[in-house]
């Protein structure tokens, strides 16, 4: 991508913070993706729509697919914009763009999000309300070329196996565990010599079903067929419950 013609967009500027940090001094994979769930959720009260209004009334926006690619993860105190914009609509969800700039306005990270505005109780998508269309008017410049909605298979048999509970804290206010647990999750499976010299360059992912609180989580992962890349399942222990898939690419420090 050369050239970007940017409107109606919204900027959101982040000073990176000590607990942000890994032992190299630089932003993690888990908090750039909580970083841009604050640009979206700032973009939603920006217009009158917190998230805390919509929960009110039993409504949320739930992540189904995504994917997010990081040049370069920033540094202690450094300072970032992150420019996000909707790209298309359809009656229940919409395509979430973002753009990760730097001080010098450089592109250190692109990332996609599908998301569907979803009703709490009832666990169903519903129609998003003409308002929020009307004050997130379409860009439609997109910020990364991949198609997130192709089905990432999940894998039944892995090399490297991890097991975790699911706690109150892993769930939300729709809720339903977390996307960036499932982030966590994934990390955790990948092999330690991969996590010691590598560094997460791009996930692609998709979210299937909700994993509940109590629940026991496996996260599978094998090793994909380009060097430093990887296929991901998290499932529920003892069931053909599939909760997410994942593709992850891993570049060397």
């Amino acid at each position: 991508m050369t050239k970007m013609t940017f409107e109606n967009y919204f900027d959101k500027h982040f000073e990176l913070r000590y607990f942000e940090m890994n032992k190299l001094g630089l932003a993690t994979p888990t908090i750039m993706l909580a970083l841009l769930e604050e640009t979206a959720a700032d973009h939603c009260y920006s217009i009158n729509h917190s998230l805390f209004d919509l929960v009110k009334k039993n409504i949320g926006w739930v992540l189904v697919s995504g994917a997010m690619q990081i040049n370069r993860y920033p540094n202690y105190k450094e300072k970032i914009t992150i420019r996000t914009w909707l790209s298309s609509y359809s009656s229940i969800k919409g395509y979430r763009e973002n753009i990760i700039f730097d001080e010098q306005q450089n592109i250190i990270g692109r990332a996609k999000g599908l998301w569907v505005f979803f009703d709490i109780e009832k666990r169903k998508p519903m129609p998003i309300f003409n308002d929020i269309k009307e004050k997130w008017p379409i860009n439609s410049e997109e910020s990364i070329n991949k198609n997130i909605k192709k089905k990432i298979e999940a894998i039944d048999f892995a090399t490297h196996i991890k097991q975790f509970r699911v706690n109150r804290f892993d769930t939300d206010m729709n809720k339903h565990v977390n996307n960036i647990r499932y982030l966590q999750w994934v990390i955790e499976s990948i092999p330690e010599d991969i996590v010691d010299n590598y560094y997460l360059h791009e996930i692609d992912g998709r979210f299937i079903s909700e994993a509940q609180f109590g629940d026991t989580v496996l996260s599978l992962t094998n090793i994909d067929i380009e060097n430093g890349s990887f296929v991901h399942t998290i499932k529920i222990e003892g069931s053909d419950k599939v909760c997410a898939t994942a593709k992850t690419l891993w570049r060397k420090n």
